[in-house]
């Protein structure tokens, strides 16, 4: 690889706001770019969505093999004919969107597996429209987990420079709670931990949120906390780990942000994302840990009710991008845990 780092980047659904948001990123950071970007899709949906956002680019076909010298004004992409000139309608579920959308991720890490890019950076998907083309997959995490031959993956969340995880991703409310355990704990601590090293914490010192409010108070407001959390946390640290917690939600993201943890493993879904997007909604973006390769991504969904407009702002993308060219350095990180 070169020293400035090629990444590989998948729009997502091809009728939603990934098109366009990639598009402008690139556009508007050109030959500044810390990373060289190649754009994952077929060419002509790139160039419907550089003129729905009134750009003057040019989109070129480009062979990874053979890549010619970047040009200002030109978008480069990696055409993976799925649709052709096909149009289709901006902001519906449609199959053939989705099957361009797994086509897309497919190729982009086959490429950063035969180490022909640096990394891939994901725009977002539309469930319904890859299970409408077959897919089995609740989402990207899963499918970039069968493509790698991985079996356990987690998200970090990346805002202001610190990590947030998750002990539980995708799944009820209620199926998140009956999920929790000390054996599960435990785990979700080593992959958080493991993470923080990966990406530059020598000797992270990483905080477990609490469940319940007040962090249970001592059993008054639920028992996870004393049978699960904390029990998990003490045998984390019986082992030499710098690990806190249990610690209440409504406290640890703004004990995370300003400095006292390198990263805070959230129980659910929502606790983590909401503590993010909220503090910075375009700047939080999303990395796949547990793979062997890199893979950033925004933190959104395909906003179909914008799709086509020319308006949707691409904070995410950016942020995505440019964190995807800052962790690059640590691809020989990556492979050494992750294998690959």
């Amino acid at each position: 690889m070169s020293e400035r780092p090629l990444l590989a980047i998948s729009v997502g659904d091809p009728v939603g706001i990934g098109p366009e948001i990639t598009v402008r990123t690139l556009a508007e950071l050109g030959g500044s770019a810390p990373a060289r970007g190649v754009v994952v899709a077929d060419p002509a949906v790139l160039r419907r969505a550089a003129a729905v956002c009134s750009l003057d680019v040019r989109v070129r076909a480009v062979d990874l093999e053979a890549l010619p010298p970047e040009e200002c004004g030109v978008i480069d992409c990696l055409d993976i004919g799925a649709l052709g000139e096909t149009e289709l309608p901006w902001g519906k579920v449609d199959e053939r969107a989705g099957r361009a959308a797994v086509r897309a991720v497919t190729v982009a890490t086959e490429a950063a597996m035969a180490r022909r890019v640096d990394g891939i950076v994901t725009g977002p998907i539309n469930k319904e429209a890859i299970w409408a083309a077959g897919s089995e997959h609740l989402g990207h995490t899963e499918m970039l987990g069968a493509l790698t031959g991985t079996e356990r993956q987690n998200t970090m969340f990346l805002v202001r420079g610190k990590s947030i995880f998750f002990a539980t991703r995708h799944l009820s409310l209620r199926e998140a709670l009956d999920r929790i355990g000390v054996e599960q704990q435990g785990a979700a601590i080593e992959e958080a931990l493991t993470a923080l090293r990966v990406f530059g914490h020598d000797e992270p010192h990483l905080a477990v949120a609490a469940l319940n409010p007040h962090g249970g108070e001592n059993g008054a407001f639920g028992d996870e906390e004393i049978a699960h959390i904390a029990p998990a946390v003490e045998r984390a640290r019986a082992a030499g780990a710098r690990v806190t917690g249990p610690v209440p939600a409504d406290s640890v993201f703004h004990q995370l942000l300003t400095g006292r943890f390198d990263g805070v493993l959230s129980q659910y879904h929502d606790q983590g994302h909401i503590a993010a997007k909220t503090v910075d909604f375009d700047g939080t973006i999303s990395v796949t840990v547990g793979l062997p390769i890199l893979r950033t991504s925004v933190d959104h969904g395909t906003a179909f009710d914008i799709a086509g407009q020319g308006v949707a702002d691409p904070g995410t993308m950016r942020s995505a991008f440019l964190h995807g060219a800052e962790l690059s350095r640590y691809a020989h990180r990556i492979r050494a845990e992750y294998g690959g």
